[in-house]
């Protein structure tokens, strides 16, 4: 199977170097619905697609700059 769109799973370690938000605070927008869902990669492994959280973090930047 070929990922489209060069779409790679990041770790949470990742996210929060991306976003600059806190583990917490990410746990606590997922539960809201406001931050991209987890991939589960084994029984004990998370992550989140790359290209999710990109999007999540243009959005937020879109969001910014409405007048």
């Amino acid at each position: 199977m070929q990922l489209q769109n060069s779409q790679y799973i990041i770790r949470l370690s990742q996210a929060i170097l991306k976003t600059g938000l806190s583990r917490s605070t990410i746990y606590t927008l997922i539960k809201l619905g406001d931050f991209p869902k987890q991939i589960q990669l084994s029984p004990r492994t998370m992550g989140f697609l790359e290209s999710e959280i990109d999007e999540w973090i243009a959005g937020r930047i879109a969001a910014s700059r409405v007048a």
